[in-house]
């Protein structure tokens, strides 16, 4: 739940403004901490596998040459170094297969099921995975150059060190993916679903990322040379140490280069940029004349404070209190931008959360041929769509707290279905 924040009642008087300013920021910070800390926090994500791990059948090393040679049932099956090249493997389940090492060159896995899959090491050259589901797989340095991958969903997957050279991902899900040190060059990721994606050290160059969602995604010492950001979304995103030479960010937003090497292109005019190193300036460049004219009017004013100096002592005055009220105004509203950024990053973390829950569940149900009551069923997806509609909605930390009281509810009604899953028959 999202806290209320307590009202301040005891400021006196003789409070300066500038420790109100400061006592306001601290609160509103406090308050930020507070709602990250207290959103209703699911249970742990389940790593619980469809099966166990080489439950179905052992047909590693094994070399196919047709799809009529494979068994109807994959699920968990041992396939470590099989070769499976050319295999029309469409709408296939291999949920938690073990394919550690085989070769899938130009295999078609279009709409296939390898939720869970290993797929270590394993070379799926050319293959088509148009829509394939892979969440929670793992893809360490396996080989996807040429791959047509449009629409296939990662989220949560391992791709650590593999290679996608010249993929096509077109709309693809890599949503809290592991992308570091992977080889991206030339791929086209263009409308691709990455929020919260890790790609540290990865291999990005001339790389589409048009209008890619890549909120809170890390490109931490990658290159990104040449890479087309096109009204990508940015909100977030950390690009520490990345190279962006020659990367183009037309209409970009929320984009924050910090710390990013290189220049890039077409840079928004909102856009947040490291400045430059700062340097000392040449001592007594420029200065010989400017110090020649400032004390001259001390020379000839030594008789006292003529009128104009008092007048310019005054308007500095109020010029450096007009920056001051100024800065801490400006600097309130960026700490409240920054409070509201980091709380709806919580509750966007814990509907996505509750949504796994419910694909859990609802992958549970048809694997045991069993089914809750169909009115707490509907709370739960009424309760994520209620949640999703209120984080789209929200401007403020407090219009949150709608998207939390959906979630809380849709956990409670997701509790329900599971006890009576647990009452039925088997």
């Amino acid at each position: 739940m999202f806290p209320q924040e307590d009202p301040v009642r005891r400021i006196t008087p003789r409070i300066t403004p500038l420790f109100v300013a400061l006592a306001a920021a601290l609160i509103t910070v406090l308050l930020g901490l507070a709602m990250a800390i207290m959103l209703p926090a699911g249970p742990a994500e389940s790593a619980a596998r469809p099966c166990a791990v080489g439950s179905g059948p052992n047909l590693a090393g094994k070399r196919f040459t047709r799809v009529e040679q494979l068994p109807a049932n994959l699920r968990c099956a041992t396939l470590t170094n099989a070769k499976l090249d050319e295999l029309d493997l469409t709408q296939r389940d291999l949920s938690g297969a073990v394919l550690r090492g085989a070769s899938l060159k130009e295999a078609d896995l279009t709409q296939a099921h390898l939720e869970y899959a290993d797929l270590r090491g394993a070379d799926l050259t050319a293959a088509d995975l148009g829509q394939l589901r892979a969440k929670q797989a793992d893809l360490r340095n396996a080989i996807l150059i040429d791959a047509e991958a449009g629409q296939a969903e990662f989220p949560h997957a391992d791709l650590r060190k593999a290679v996608l050279t010249r993929a096509v991902l077109t709309q693809a899900t890599f949503t809290n993916a592991k992308l570091g040190g992977a080889d991206l060059n030339q791929a086209t990721l263009g409308q691709i679903k990455a929020r919260t994606a890790d790609f540290t050290g990865a291999k990005l160059k001339d790389v589409k990322l048009g209008q890619a969602a890549l909120q809170h995604a890390v490109f931490k010492d990658a290159d990104l040379t040449e890479a087309v950001f096109t009204q990508a979304e940015l909100q977030g995103a950390d690009f520490t140490g990345a190279i962006i030479e020659g990367a183009s960010f037309i209409q970009a937003s929320d984009l924050n280069l910090t710390g990013a090497r290189g220049e890039g292109t077409n840079v928004p005019d909102d856009a947040v940029i490291a400045p430059a190193t700062e340097t000392e300036p040449p001592a007594g460049d420029g200065e010989p004349s400017g110090g020649e004219s400032d004390t001259e009017p001390a020379r000839r004013s030594s008789g006292g404070l003529s009128p104009a100096f008092i007048v310019v002592l005054v308007s500095a005055f109020g010029l450096s209190m007009t920056l001051l009220v100024w800065g801490l105004t400006s600097g309130r509203r960026k700490r409240s931008h920054a409070t509201f950024t980091m709380a709806r990053h919580a509750a966007e973390e814990d509907v996505t959360r509750f949504g796994e829950e419910i694909d859990t569940l609802d992958f549970e149900m048809k694997v045991n041929a069993v089914s809750g009551p169909s009115h707490d069923w509907r709370a739960a997806l009424d309760a994520y769509e209620a949640a999703k509609r209120a984080l789209m909605l929200a401007r403020t930390p407090g219009e949150l707290h709608a998207a939390a009281v959906a979630v809380h509810h849709g956990r409670q009604a997701l509790h329900r279905v599971r006890a009576t899953m647990g009452r039925a028959p088997r």
